[in-house]
């Protein structure tokens, strides 16, 4: 699957509309091969995002968790240590 579409469910702040649109745009990106379509293929491009959006939104909003929410903060702190153990510390670079 695409490496950009973020995990959105179970977040201390919930995902907001424009983090599940973005999703929903990499997904239909993924899927039709289109950064962006042609005039031609640009409304059922469109027409399959809002879908996808609603989807997305639906599926957050009815699943059920027993976990406690996770916190952005500590989680993009956690991905930002494992990308410079894995790659080094680009800060460093230059």
């Amino acid at each position: 699957m695409c490496r950009n579409i973020k995990t959105l469910y179970n977040f201390e702040p919930p995902a907001m509309d424009d983090e599940i649109r973005a999703s929903a745009l990499q997904f239909v990106r993924k899927l039709s091969g289109f950064t962006h379509p042609s005039k031609a293929n640009e409304a059922a491009f469109e027409h399959a995002v809002e879908q996808v959006t609603a989807a997305a939104r639906e599926l957050l909003e009815s699943l059920v968790t027993n976990s406690p929410p996770r916190d952005r903060t500590e989680e993009t702190a956690k991905a930002r240590a494992r990308s410079a153990a894995r790659f080094g510390d680009s800060r460093r670079a230059g």
